[in-house]
């Protein structure tokens, strides 16, 4: 029956006065669904990446909310929302939430512990875009920038003219030139990877493939190598003055912020066959040799650990290091018989350079036996994960290569670039993986990436050279470009199953990291960022619009992102990619019964009004 104003007196006298009653009634029900509002909000478990659209702050505007509901699952703006973020105060044009400078006195500075990852809490998150500087233009493209970068793009003149007689970088006129020089390589760059060649052979027939450089500089040393075939990750801490990480990867070169300190390195154990440190300033042999056991855990057996400067040669170089030859003396004893205790033999000396190897394999040496829990170093027990590497502290411990693995150990694995197409045995602990879902994985990204190069005819020329895929498996899209030139940054979720080894073991690079936080770089310093099944994946931890405003963050004007998701995804990632003031087009895949489409994105180049 149809219910009006009009009739409730005759139906309240027909009923006796019945109807007197449904009105408390009504109430009653009125007030316990409020209050189950109530309870609901006061219990939440927490924000997911589907909240993409809140009540805007001052720094967000929101227009036209309208949301489409689905019956199985959360809300999310339909793509009739428009998001408008604001830009960030001109002096945001470097910012880098993790490593921020202007927070490093919140923490202490025990071992430079400051300069580690702090990322900040939700409420002080900004959501706004950051600046590039003011003259800012697409980048010089590779293999040229790897000679020169513009001023303006990065334009910070402390290294310049603090260091000028060690010829990082010069000044000219619009621009910086890299000649190729640092503290210990007076004559060039190529001249001290000639000589350090001469002393590991295994760097010219492909068995070293994969290097870490502690204290890159502007890595020079890491750009050098990519001509010889070995992929460097090049690191250093962000600090006031010198953006070492940003020129490296204004140039085209591989580079994240980090330092050895109290956490690991975001690497999984047994990770690359070299580890370099040209006067990184590392004090290798303070805290028990706390660092060069890191460097133990991320170097697979067999690996090589180089050293140039204090206290190599220092019987020619003491009195240039404000100290004494028997000062030098003491601290290279102290040194070898602390990489002796770590189950590593000194494997070569000439000059300035040094060079330790790690035991390929400590059981049949006897060395590893020697160690007990109560040894210097001690050995770890059996519950130290060695491959844990996201916010876990270091330990003074070593743990001992798998016996399990037998061809982990540098030249019993495969060579370059034979390795990047063979399953590595490790993938048998990776779970849900094996040797077969490696193959497929493999197939599937050259078809893929094929797909991919139609869509954004881009990809493959020199227009595109710093490559990030975020959520990778086994570094399938990365291997599909390795004769593009390029490099990608293989990125594997802290959160999930840690692969990360694998990558390595095909000679690729890559590092732990949660989408939840903002990744180790400077603004502006990939030109393509890949994303596949990243908001599904971890749409029960983050919110998309912070994942996509870090993406607009790390990506290079007039850069790119190929975003692989489900419809219900894309809609709302097209809404705030909008706000970005990124253009955007839904592709279809390469397979047109895929349930997944693709978003082809470009970020746009503008000025700043500040």
């Amino acid at each position: 029956m149809k219910y009006s104003k009009e009739d409730k007196p005759e139906r309240a006298a027909a009923s006796g006065g019945g109807g007197s009653r449904a009105v408390p009634v009504a109430l009653v029900v009125i007030v316990l669904c409020a209050f189950s509002f109530y309870l609901g909000g006061i219990y939440s478990t927490g924000r997911s990446l589907l909240d993409a659209i809140q009540p805007a702050p001052p720094a967000l505007v929101t227009t036209a909310a309208t949301t489409t509901r689905h019956s199985s699952n959360p809300v999310l703006p339909s793509t009739s929302t428009a998001v408008a973020f604001p830009e960030c105060p001109a002096d945001f044009q470097d910012y880098t939430p993790c490593t921020d400078p202007k927070r490093w006195r919140r923490y202490g500075n025990y071992r430079l512990s400051f300069m580690e990852r702090h990322c900040p809490p939700p409420p002080e998150r900004q959501q706004c875009l950051v600046p590039p500087p003011k003259g800012y233009k697409p980048p010089i493209r590779w293999p040229k920038s790897k000679d020169h970068c513009w001023y303006r793009n990065v334009p910070y003149d402390w290294i310049n003219s603090q260091k000028s007689n060690q010829h990082w970088l010069v000044k000219e006129g619009d621009r910086f030139r890299f000649p190729g020089g640092g503290t210990m390589f007076p004559n060039g760059v190529g001249a001290y990877v000639d000589l350090m060649q001469a002393l590991i052979p295994g760097m010219r027939d492909g068995t070293v493939r994969t290097a870490l450089d502690t204290g890159c500089g502007v890595a020079s040393w890491g750009g050098d190598l990519l001509g010889r075939g070995i992929l460097t990750v090049s690191l250093a801490p962000r600090d006031n003055h010198e953006a070492q990480v940003q020129f490296a990867l204004e140039r085209g070169i591989p580079a994240i912020l980090g330092i050895i300190s109290t956490q690991r390195l975001p690497f999984p154990s047994a990770a690359f066959d070299m580890a370099h440190c040209s006067r990184c300033l590392i004090p290798w042999t303070e805290f028990g040799g706390l660092y060069l056991l890191e460097i133990h855990r991320v170097l697979r057996p067999g690996g090589f650990w180089v050293l140039s400067g204090p206290p190599v040669n220092y019987e020619n170089r003491w009195h240039g290091w404000n100290t004494t030859a028997q000062a030098q003396k003491a601290d290279l004893d102290r040194l070898k018989k602390m990489l002796a205790a770590m189950c590593f033999k000194l494997y070569n000396m000439k000059g300035d350079i040094a060079v330790w190897q790690k035991s390929p394999d400590g059981a049949a040496a006897g060395c590893y036996d020697k160690l007990t829990p109560v040894t210097t170093p001690a050995r770890c027990d059996d519950s130290v994960d060695p491959d844990a590497a996201w916010y876990v502290p270091m330990r003074s411990c070593v743990t001992p290569p798998s016996a399990r693995y037998k061809k982990l150990a540098l030249g019993a694995a495969p060579k370059w670039p034979q390795r990047l197409g063979v399953a590595p045995e490790r993938i048998n602990v990776v779970p849900g993986s094996s040797a077969g879902a490696f193959k497929q994985d493999d197939a599937k990204w050259k078809l893929r990436a094929k797909h991919y190069k139609t869509l954004l005819p881009a990809l493959g020329t020199d227009k595109i050279r710093n490559v990030m895929d975020m959520n990778t498996v086994y570094g399938g899209f990365a291997a599909s470009l390795i004769k593009d030139p390029v490099w990608v940054m293989n990125v594997v979720s802290s959160y999930g199953p840690n692969s990360l080894g694998v990558v390595y073991d095909r000679g690729l690079i890559g590092v732990n990291h949660d989408w939840c936080e903002a990744f180790s770089t400077y603004p502006r310093t990939y030109d393509l960022l890949h994303l596949d099944g990243l908001f599904t994946a971890e749409s029960h931890r983050c919110e998309m619009k912070f994942v996509l405003l870090e993406m607009d963050r790390i990506l290079r004007p007039t850069g790119y992102a190929i975003i692989r998701e489900s419809t219900y995804f894309l809609d709302s990632v097209a809404a705030i990619a909008k706000g970005m003031r990124w253009s955007c087009e839904k592709r279809s895949p390469e397979n047109k019964a895929d349930k997944d489409k693709i978003l082809i994105c470009q970020k746009k180049l503008w000025v700043g009004k500040q």
